[in-house]
């Protein structure tokens, strides 16, 4: 190998150390004609990066990555767009949001059309106008995405407004938070609750005053409900869930998903749609730890076998902050419903099914994912972790606090203490901020809410997440909710916790990839990794923090394969039609200048 060649090679590497490649490598694809953006701090921003057999073989200057072009090479150009790698899912639940994608859409402003009980019902009968065939066929109705605190009644719909859309079909909403639904009478005839059925542990079945039940169900007693009914769809309706949540996954730019609360039926579902070909991403899933231990312990794996993997397990320790079910260490602040005075939420697990659930984990080296929002179930988590270090030492398992909304100062300084990754959740600073303000915690506590801040100042990797279909999986307005923290009114939640753009990236994608124990394979654009890339309308480093949620996703490139492609912009139309210029930067911005003096953005 000459002493020029030699030279390029090094040139183009990251850091990714022991990895070669021939000299006489000829690359697939050659991504260039943008900012390429590769999340590696050495090496933070190149021209061009060549790809072969789904592997990065090169990045850097386009001089040098050149190289490794020839007259077969695909010349993939990025047209001033900004690549990333593709981005990593550190909390979502992928099965379910294929319900999201494919049921009636209740979800409020801006997200869907419905602001009171009266436009969710109609957004269900049209719903079933569109879907009837469908409907005929499993004999249900599914709705997503009612938020009692957006709509105008601030409370739930009960079983007699839904009987208002059918009373021959069973008719089953689910709350945005996932926490909560409503059944209608049909519903609740077919999973037999009725006058006097018992609430399980965990949760709640509503009354009302003359004992029967009014529709909604929250927690454990929602997933007493709801699985029967899922049930209709059988393993067809799982395998459909499961690639329209792919599907919709990689429109937003994830390359890697989460399932993160699988089932066994869940997983097996998701195993025979990828190996039929009908997922494009990568999917890890965690079964839940208080149902499927045998099986987690006999699937968990860090190969992925058509693109599907068994990551660990998952353990749900309380609820919805937004919905008052998360465990507080306080009475909530000024809760809307019929709560007694001191109300503070509770556990959906008892304190022994939680130590249990972590012994086993650290037993057996199983990485653990832990649903905690309020202060309350962290200092449950806190307690069980350090008892199980005591007793089994602190193997590399990198297990995981899963929302963590209420979180106190001294709790992020003891998961730091206990190696807990943490996984937060901004998105709740836009879409319920100013509920958790003026409801939840009150206004000095909502200003801490998803403490980015606080972990950033010691140090901490963290992942940021969308827990789709609680919220929608868009990436744009995940990044944006971590950079601003702007809620639905415009107030600023918390300025002291945001971070820059760059660290909301790594949150998005190095650092989820290495709670996954993916680092050296994703979350970076480096020489040895995978080719997973996503490509963005703009620059998310260069447009103004307020305007982040405005970027459109417009490629997801899974190993080299294009398995997202966004409907062409006006922008993008008229720069290839621009009749006064060949050179496209100098069109787009001519145009950019145009619609801005008319008052609209591009």
């Amino acid at each position: 190998m000459n002493r020029t060649v030699l030279a390029s090679i090094f040139a183009c590497a990251s850091i990714t150390s022991g990895t070669t490649f021939a000299a006489n490598d000829i690359a697939d694809t050659i991504y260039s004609g943008g900012p390429i953006h590769t999340i590696n701090d050495t090496l933070p921003r190149v021209e061009a990066v060549a790809v072969k057999d789904g592997v990065i073989i090169a990045v850097g200057p386009v001089a040098e990555v050149s190289k490794y072009q020839d007259e077969d090479t695909r010349m993939f150009d990025l047209q001033g767009r900004t690549m990333l790698p593709g981005f990593f899912d550190s909390h979502g639940h992928v099965v379910m949001g294929g319900i999201q994608a494919l049921s009636a859409n209740l979800l409020p402003p801006p997200d869907g059309v419905n602001t009171d009980i009266p436009s969710l019902q109609n957004s269900l009968r049209e719903w079933v106008s569109e879907n009837q065939a469908a409907v005929d066929k499993v004999k249900l109705i599914i709705g997503f995405g009612y938020d009692d605190s957006q709509l105008a009644e601030k409370r739930h719909p009960t079983r007699y407004e839904l009987d208002e859309v059918s009373k021959d079909i069973p008719v089953f909403i689910w709350h945005q938070s996932g926490h909560f639904g409503v059944a209608n009478s049909k519903a609740l005839a077919a999973t037999g609750i009725g006058k006097g059925s018992m609430t399980p542990p965990g949760g709640v079945i509503r009354f009302d005053d003359s004992g029967e039940p009014t529709g909604v169900f929250e927690e454990n007693a929602l997933i007493a409900v709801l699985m029967p009914l899922l049930g209709r769809l059988g393993e067809e309706g799982l395998q459909t869930f499961a690639r329209a949540g792919a599907e919709l996954w990689a429109k937003f730019g994830y390359t890697t998903a989460q399932d993160g609360r699988s089932s066994q039926q869940v997983v097996e579902a998701l195993r025979k749609a990828a190996a039929e070909g009908q997922i494009a991403i990568d999917i890890v899933s965690y079964p839940d730890v208080l149902l499927d231990r045998s099986y987690i312990a006999e699937n968990m794996s860090m190969h992925y076998q058509d693109g599907v993997r068994v990551g660990g397990a998952k353990l749900t320790i309380d609820g919805s902050p937004q919905g008052f079910t998360a465990l507080r260490d306080r009475p909530y602040y000024n809760p809307i419903g019929n709560y007694p005075p001191g109300y503070a939420g509770y556990a959906s697990a008892t304190m022994e099914q939680v130590q249990d659930a972590v012994n086993w984990a650290y037993d057996n080296s199983i990485q653990l994912l832990v649903h905690a929002n309020g202060e309350g179930a962290s200092d449950m988590l806190v307690s069980a972790i350090d008892d199980a270090q005591s007793k089994f030492g602190t193997p590399d398992t990198r297990p995981v606090l899963i929302h963590g909304q209420f979180m106190r100062e001294d709790q992020v300084d003891n998961y730091q203490r206990l190696g807990v990754f943490p996984s937060v959740f901004p998105m709740h600073t836009f879409y319920w901020g100013d509920w958790h303000r003026d409801h939840t915690v009150g206004p000095v506590n909502a200003e801490n809410i998803s403490p980015t801040g606080w972990i950033r100042s010691r140090g901490m990797m963290f992942g940021t997440h969308h827990d789709a279909p609680v919220a929608f999986p868009d990436s744009m307005r995940v990044l944006a909710a971590i950079v601003t923290r702007r809620t639905r009114s415009g107030d600023i939640l918390g300025p002291h916790q945001r971070v820059d753009v760059m660290t909301a990236l790594k949150a998005m994608t190095i650092w989820p990839a290495w709670q996954h124990f993916e680092e050296q394979s994703k979350g970076s654009i480096e020489v040895g990794k995978i080719a997973d890339f996503v490509i963005l309308s703009d620059d998310p480093t260069a447009v103004d923090p307020e305007l982040l949620a405005d970027l459109t996703v417009r490629a997801t490139i899974k190993k080299d394969e294009l398995v997202y492609e966004a409907p062409a912009s006006l922008t993008e139309v008229a720069v290839r039609e621009w009749p006064f210029s060949t050179d496209p930067v100098v069109a787009h911005r001519f145009l950019h200048v145009i619609y801005n003096v008319m008052g609209n953005r591009l």
